[in-house]
């Protein structure tokens, strides 16, 4: 599948992976084919804006500043974004300082008239106030309506200011799939701001994840090579320079899946082609597929017998605790698929998931990234609902499935707490990777399913705003089109 950095908006996920916010179904159903149709709600409780991801990414480079094109209430999440990038640079040891933020303020009379002028001075005003390497111009609901020529005004002020000036067309109506933000992001960063490489550094690998600490840190240490961190607390500079990598690789597919095929199509930067390592499996693949592509076979080989011995009590302890257990998992598609494999590693059983998205397809066509596959493969069949974000669904399924544990990545703690059932966060630090995650992941589970009582507390004085009509209907009953069987 090609990447084309010559427009300025992303391919959109429903178009270029297919991707499905709606399906019932089981794993090895949804694996048989490429092309299901996606399933549409009735009713639909909520969303996730993709500007939001976009945000995430763009307010976290040091040296860079965003305007966002939009009303005032745009910038509602900036205070977090804020403290987020200040513990980030604290935590690293970087110097803290506030993220270099403006927002163009739309108001009706701008909503009439457009809103041109007004992003022409805020942009100068960015540049002036923070001088930073670069700036990037987001898009939202308002200002994509009446229709501003977003990029046209960037191309000439980045001729004015002699910095890279990058329209990222993100307004959230654009797309129902959150993703696709991540995949705007990176779309600028490889349009703009990449450069092509002076020197291939062959002991560089890139890693993309959610926080720039990265638990592969270890692991690379030993086989002598050095991490790349993007984009989290990255710097325009390093940012520029990523294609001098030996190779790309990630926590996240549904983060990094973009940027990682674009760097090899556009750049020559080889994506490590294998699941995330979450898991004894995984990690293995994982390993080897790097030991590979550096010529470390042997060295690798090495790592794993040692990381395997390191681990072997502690796994065996928690199997013997946790094993028949049975886990609820809400996540988005890749990392959910990851969670599941770490939960049967650990002896653990399904009972049940939501999953946030599906893609059918992937930037880069290599089966070895079908992590769905993957599961299958070594772990057997399971049930898929796909459910973006629903907490109306969400709640219904922890419900029914009345796990030993739900394990989150985002809105779920809450629902399973108020049902009285131990819940743990799938955070952005990714703590859960490689052989000695999997017993941290392994212990974590431990402590909330042995410690109920906190959680039995809350549930006690808790009311869920959902009657019990909608507790006993079918979780997926507000699905159009067929049934997928």
């Amino acid at each position: 599948m090609s990447i084309n950095l010559n427009e300025p908006a992303v391919e959109l996920r429903e178009s270029r992976l297919r991707t499905l916010t709606g399906y019932e179904g089981d794993a090895a159903h949804l694996l048989s084919r490429n092309d299901f149709p996606n399933r549409e709600r009735s009713f639909t409780q909520c969303g996730s804006c993709s500007a939001d991801q976009v945000m995430n990414l763009f307010t976290q480079i040091q040296d860079a500043a965003v305007v966002e094109h939009g009303p005032a209430g745009c910038a509602g999440d900036i205070p977090y974004r804020n403290a987020t990038f200040r513990l980030g640079n604290r935590r690293m040891g970087y110097p803290v300082h506030n993220v270099k933020y403006i927002n163009t303020n739309l108001d009706e009379k701008d909503t009439i008239y457009g809103g041109g002028a007004k992003l022409e001075k805020a942009i100068r005003e960015a540049k002036r106030r923070f001088n930073p390497k670069a700036i990037f111009v987001t898009t939202t609901c308002a200002s994509a309506i009446i229709g501003d020529d977003v990029p046209g005004i960037c191309d000439e002020l980045e001729e004015e200011l002699g910095i890279p000036v990058v329209a990222t067309l993100c307004e959230g109506f654009r797309t129902n799939i959150w993703a696709t933000g991540f995949d705007s992001s990176n779309h600028s960063i490889l349009r703009k701001i990449v450069k092509p490489a002076r020197q291939k550094q062959p002991d560089l690998i890139n890693v993309i994840s959610f926080q720039h600490r990265f638990l592969f840190e270890s692991v690379f240490k030993q086989l002598g090579l050095r991490p790349n961190h993007i984009v989290p607390l990255s710097t325009i500079d390093q940012l520029e320079h990523i294609s001098e990598a030996a190779a790309t690789v990630q926590y996240c597919e549904s983060l990094g899946s973009y940027l990682a095929a674009g760097l090899e199509q556009h750049f020559g930067v080889p994506e490590v082609k294998a699941p995330a390592p979450f898991g004894i499996k995984a990690s293995d693949e994982m390993l080897r597929e790097i030991g590979r592509m550096f010529h470390k076979e042997a060295e690798v080989e090495k790592v794993i017998v040692s990381e395997k011995e390191k681990i072997a009590k502690d796994l065996e302890r928690l199997r013997s605790k946790l094993t028949g257990k049975r886990a609820f998992i809400a996540a988005g598609g890749p990392l959910a698929y990851n969670i599941i494999a770490l939960v049967k590693d650990l002896g653990m059983e399904v009972a049940g998931t939501c999953i946030w998205h599906h893609d059918q397809k992937f930037d880069n066509d290599d089966e070895r990234l079908n992590f769905l596959k993957f599961d299958l493969k070594h772990y057997g069949n399971f049930h898929i609902g796909v459910c973006n974000k629903q907490a109306f669904e969400v709640a219904n399924a922890i419900n029914k499935h009345k796990p030993d544990i739900a394990i989150s990545r985002h809105i779920t703690t809450v629902w399973a707490a108020k049902l009285g059932i131990p819940s743990i966060f799938a955070g952005n630090e990714p703590t859960e990777m490689l052989y000695d995650g999997l017993i941290r992941f392994g212990q974590t589970i431990d402590d909330a399913i042995s410690n109920p009582a906190y959680i039995k507390n809350v549930a006690k004085h808790s009311k869920l705003p959902y009657t019990d009509w909608w507790l006993e209907q079918n979780t997926y009953s507000f699905l159009r089109g067929e049934k997928n069987v």
